[in-house]
């Protein structure tokens, strides 16, 4: 497929106003299944073999009813209040027809003209600070649908493909979709602000406790509409719907491109086809999939096995009364009580860090000594192993690794050692301590005889300590800490090295 030509980002600014809509679909980590008592393989199952959390109702076998997951309408009204959102009073259900594989029932029951939150609005943040204010349309329940895996062809697409799998395991998970109304006003910045959105969105749900929000585990999907209109007009242009792109860093590209796609187009004079559009990674484009359809392509109708959703007042007072802070508001605080610059908290949230910081500091850690585990060393190695961070270490374990230091047990290099220990399954940092021997030598009479025994190789040394050159002793300590192991306190053996120049 030959790639379109593109406009430069900065040329179609001057010419177009960008603007975009954003869909997020968010799995709930409810225990069942939406419409079924299946267990949810969303709650810690995510790699479950295909097809082994499926049931009855799930297929959409004849004679079987649906009957609405009571803790997923909490989880909805809660995430509705989070967002800002009025609480409808009685909403309903919908069958949304359409065939398509991963659609055992040939419908979804989802939620059409009577969502059970809406016109709501978040506040986010972009990493300078600046702050943004998104309009919320509505956060409707539904369930999800199956997974396809097309196999063969270079695009793992159903394009080229010699067949497709079907894994049922999804199909019937709670579903919340969050959709925006039209998001004016970001102009250059406007990838940016809507992969801050997303990030939010996913705060937002973690704070809640509703769902884990792993982008790559599809717990967190988004779908990403662009449309551009010439500067000075009005009339809103046809847009196009990015689907399912699995990532912050993604959104951003997919909607710079789709931006510079369109702006190339309209620049020709051409017209921009309504339509999915699927990004590609690896090229950093999207590519056409199917012509978008409208709600009466659907056929939506109400769904006659369920009967209205009516929250009481006191339970909705009582959701709203339990709502966690609002993920900006506690960033901000915690920047404060941190101490951090900008730059220095950003890399913590943009390394997902901000919990497990949170935690340590919480569990006894300094700001800087917690900032310090997280993105250095347990970082390092979750790179060399591909996984999260927080999947090596616990915050407790942090923790006690920089009690371990405050308190003189370790230094800095033997508390990486205990940290291997930890990681290597060994038990608690304590243990490990005890079990490889790695406590710092507090005994002055064996720090002062590797001294005597260094002194003794560098005899000048002194003489250059007493000249009031006191950086000489480098040369000592260096000489020391190789003796002892790295189990000797740098800073003890400096002293002990002054009085012994002093003393003689």
């Amino acid at each position: 497929m030959a790639k379109p030509d593109l406009m430069k980002y900065e040329e179609a600014l001057e010419k177009y106003e960008p603007v975009i809509g954003l869909e997020v679909h968010v799995e709930l980590s409810t225990k069942t299944k939406m419409f079924s008592p299946t267990p949810n393989p969303s709650a810690g199952a995510h790699d479950a073999d295909p097809n082994t959390f499926i049931g009855p109702v799930d297929l959409g076998l004849p004679g079987t009813l649906p009957v609405v997951n009571q803790e997923a309408v909490r989880y909805a009204i809660s995430l509705g209040l989070a967002l800002g959102c009025d609480i409808a009073e009685t909403s309903g259900f919908a069958r949304k027809n359409y065939f398509y594989p991963d659609n055992p029932k040939n419908y979804q029951i989802s939620q059409y003209d009577d969502p059970i939150a809406h016109d709501g609005e978040v506040e986010i943040e972009l990493e300078d600070g600046t702050v943004f204010h998104i309009p919320i349309e509505r956060a409707h329940m539904e369930e999800d649908a199956g997974k396809l895996t097309h196999v063969g062809g270079a695009t793992g697409r159903i394009q080229g493909a010699e067949y497709s799998l079907v894994d049922y395991n999804r199909a019937g998970v709670p579903l919340i979709e969050i959709v925006t109304r039209p998001i004016f006003g970001g102009e250059e910045r406007t990838p940016e602000v809507a992969a801050a959105y997303v990030s939010t969105i996913r705060d937002i749900v973690r704070a809640l406790g509703i769902s884990e929000a792993r982008m790559e585990r599809g717990n967190l999907r988004c779908d990403a509409n662009v449309s551009l209109r010439p500067r000075g007009t009005e009339k809103l242009g046809i847009r196009t719907e990015t689907k399912n792109v699995n990532s912050f860093r993604s959104i951003e590209r997919a909607v710079r491109y789709e931006i510079q796609r369109q702006a190339a187009i309209l620049d020709a004079g051409g017209t921009v086809t309504q339509e999915t559009r699927h990004w590609h990674e690896d090229t950093g484009r999207t590519s056409p999939g199917r012509p978008k359809s409208d709600a009466d392509d659907y056929r939506y109708f109400p769904e006659p096995d369920l009967m209205p959703v009516k929250p009481s007042a006191e339970l909705v007072e009582e959701l709203r009364a339990a709502l966690p802070e609002q993920p900006v508001l506690r960033r901000r605080r915690l920047k404060a009580e941190w101490g951090f610059g900008q730059q220095e908290f950003q890399d913590i949230v943009n390394g997902g860090l901000l919990d497990a910081v949170a935690e340590t500091v919480a569990a006894g850690a300094t700001a800087a000594g917690a900032r310090k585990w997280w993105l250095g060393e347990l970082s390092r190695v979750a790179n060399e192993r591909q996984v999260h961070p927080t999947e090596l270490a616990t915050p407790q374990q942090v923790a006690e690794i920089e009690a371990l230091i405050a308190e003189g047990t370790v230094n800095d290099k033997l508390a990486r050692k205990v940290l291997e220990g930890v990681l290597a399954g060994e038990g608690s940092p304590r243990e490990v301590v005890e079990q490889r021997g790695l406590a710092v030598v507090s005994d002055d009479g064996a720090l002062i005889a590797a001294i005597d025994e260094a002194l003794a190789a560098q005899p000048d040394v002194l003489a250059k300590i007493k000249d009031g050159k006191v950086q000489a002793a480098g040369a000592v300590i260096g000489a020391v800490m190789k003796a002892m192991g790295g189990q000797a306190d740098a800073k003890r053996v400096r002293e002990l090295i002054l009085e012994r120049a002093a003393a003689n």
